[in-house]
């Protein structure tokens, strides 16, 4: 008998390594199968609806024909308000969570409630949205105010992965750049943000993924059930996809069948483009990194 033969105990190891294998693809295929169904379903029954009219004309006949541009629009308008407000807002308090703020239970006690912001449902969110922009700042119902709301909702998001990212960058390039008389800022500046970019992409698009998705918080804030022109400014109200994909599914009588699916394909469709634009930018990025 060799030396070299595998005993017992590595035969036995290598059988449980090859169950475990094909418990965790069967888990992955499990997962799989349902979004693709769901893609599909939405393809063979949205895409006859969709056409460049469709994309570019107003809802006519009560939003039973015509187009969804007013709503297509919108989302994109609250979508980029949103992440004007809250990657700044969130970038910084990463920065300053994970770079600057020392363990103590206070900042314990921050990153407990960050945390817990995220589980919060968009529904109280959308209530907190109504009494803080709506009312106490008197946006009233508008694109600010519902876009304000939605980057409270997802600031976790962006804080989170920012920070982790950062938190991710060695600490000998801190010590190097430091120790050529650089400040801390213009280590962060330098070289500590540009080599944690990819983190920060990823919060970024996980954050618009949810925010031209949510419903509830633009319901209460700033969407619009129908509105005959485009808002001239981010004080108008405007309409937005996920609600209109509520409003022509549930609450109007008469629509085409493919209507409320095409609707459904163009939303998923906006947020898989957003989202691989992010990821090649990313990619890219995480090709240059050094480490």
């Amino acid at each position: 008998m060799s030396m070299f033969a595998p005993t017992a105990l590595n035969q036995r190891n290598e059988k449980v390594q090859k169950w475990v294998g094909r418990l965790m693809g069967s888990m992955t295929i499990v997962l799989i199968i349902p979004v693709i169904l769901v893609l599909s379903m939405l393809v063979i029954r949205g895409a006859p609806a969709i056409s460049w009219a469709f994309l570019v004309e107003d809802p006519i006949n009560g939003m039973t024909a015509g187009g969804i541009f007013p709503a297509l629009f919108g989302t994109i308008c609250i979508v980029l308000v949103a992440l004007f407000a809250s990657v700044p807002v969130g970038v910084a308090a990463a920065v300053y969570l994970s770079e600057y703020a020392p363990d103590t239970w206070f900042t314990r006690i921050i990153n407990l409630a960050i945390i817990n912001l995220a589980g919060i449902p968009s529904i109280v969110h959308a209530l907190f949205g109504v009494g803080a922009f709506v009312l106490f700042f008197d946006f009233g119902t508008s694109i600010l105010a519902a876009s304000l709301t939605l980057a409270v909702m997802t600031l976790p998001v962006v804080i989170v992965s920012t920070r982790e990212s950062l938190q991710a960058v060695p600490q000998a390039y801190r010590e190097a750049c430091m120790s050529m008389g650089a400040t801390k800022w213009q280590t962060i500046y330098r070289v500590v943000l540009p080599n944690a970019l990819t983190g920060i992409l990823t919060g970024i698009i996980l954050e618009v993924s949810r925010t031209a998705g949510e419903t509830a918080p633009i319901m209460f804030t700033g969407a619009a059930f129908f509105l005959p022109f485009l808002p001239q400014s981010v004080y108008d109200q405007t309409m937005a996809l996920s609600l209109h994909l509520f409003v022509v599914a549930t609450q109007v009588p008469n629509v085409p069948y493919n209507l409320p699916y095409g609707v459904a394909l163009v939303l998923i469709g906006i947020v898989l483009l957003m989202n691989s634009v992010s990821i090649a930018f990313r990619i890219f990025l995480r090709g240059r990194r050094k480490w």
